[in-house]
């Protein structure tokens, strides 16, 4: 195995395609081919399934990306640490949140203290931040009520109790506030197997067992607001995340304790990378925790 093949291997995978992964490194297609036909031939293995117009990476292919991933991104790591004696720290921080509110605060102070970073955010469910993470797609995530888990470093930022949403009027004049058991008798709109919010309050009516069907299913927590201003049911999120929307009434549910921790994360393998640390300088982090 030599790290030409590596290289060559990773390129096609990051592309998409040998001609595209050619362009990139400069080199001729023939090549960069006959470079991963020969680490192919080295280990018995197939990486890529090829066909006249596109090539899709085997089992054996997704599982040497993923560590080709972290082999590239320490030789970048080492370039880095080496130059920072020369040049800002700049590149590209990918974060991936629950709830953008939970981290405009931190982009702030992050962007006055590095302006040469390109700050990508974009937003998903719990599920997907750690999938994210794990597959090296973005440095940090933001999620709600994560367990411990042995890869991560997880760093609270405080916890907020689950409320129900509705239209203004929806519920009628006067009412303020509703029993959980209440909920069985509205229409329900929840978010997508695998929101944090769906499954405590699944796993509360369970213990209650109580019936909470929804009536209509969303993906995303902005499709879901809108749903629900449009009148067509109660939704539900945690109270930081509620906003200032005019169209909505926040009703707080009695008879439960639901609350919805918050946590900035990222893999611990990962802690010294360049964007991680400064972030953590910039005071979005415990810097003493990953030191």
């Amino acid at each position: 195995m030599r790290y030409t093949q590596l290289r060559a291997f990773h390129n096609v995978a990051l592309h998409g395609g040998f001609s595209r992964a050619a362009g990139a490194l400069n080199q001729t297609q023939p090549a960069l081919s006959d470079q991963v036909r020969r680490l192919e031939q080295e280990y018995d293995t197939l990486l890529f399934y090829r066909d006249r117009k596109q090539i899709r990476m085997t089992a054996q292919g997704e599982g040497l990306f993923l560590l080709t991933k972290r082999l590239f991104e320490d030789e970048q790591n080492i370039d880095e640490y080496l130059g920072q004696s020369r040049a800002a720290i700049g590149g590209t921080l990918r974060i991936i949140a629950d709830s953008a509110h939970h981290v405009t605060g931190a982009l702030q102070r992050f962007r006055e203290s590095f302006p040469n970073v390109f700050v990508s955010l974009r937003t998903g469910n719990s599920q997907e931040v750690l999938q994210k993470l794990r597959n090296y797609e973005c440095e940090i995530g933001v999620v709600g009520s994560l367990h411990p888990s042995g890869d991560v470093v997880i760093h609270e930022l405080g916890t907020t109790p689950i409320i129900a949403v509705a239209a203004k009027g929806f519920l009628g004049d006067g009412v303020e506030a509703l029993q959980f058991r209440d909920l069985a008798n509205y229409p329900l709109i929840f978010r997508e197997t695998g929101s944090r919010t769906r499954l405590l309050l699944e796993k509360e009516a369970g213990r209650q067992k109580l019936a909470l069907e929804p009536v209509i299913e969303v993906d995303g927590r902005e499709a879901m607001r809108e749903i629900v201003a449009s009148g067509a049911g109660i939704g539900f999120l945690s109270a930081a995340e509620f906003g200032h929307d005019g169209r909505l009434q926040a009703i707080p549910l009695l008879g439960i304790d639901l609350q919805m921790s918050e946590s900035l994360i990222y893999l611990s393998t990962r802690r010294d990378v360049p964007v991680i640390r400064a972030f953590a300088r910039a005071g979005v982090l415990d810097v003493a925790s990953i030191r």
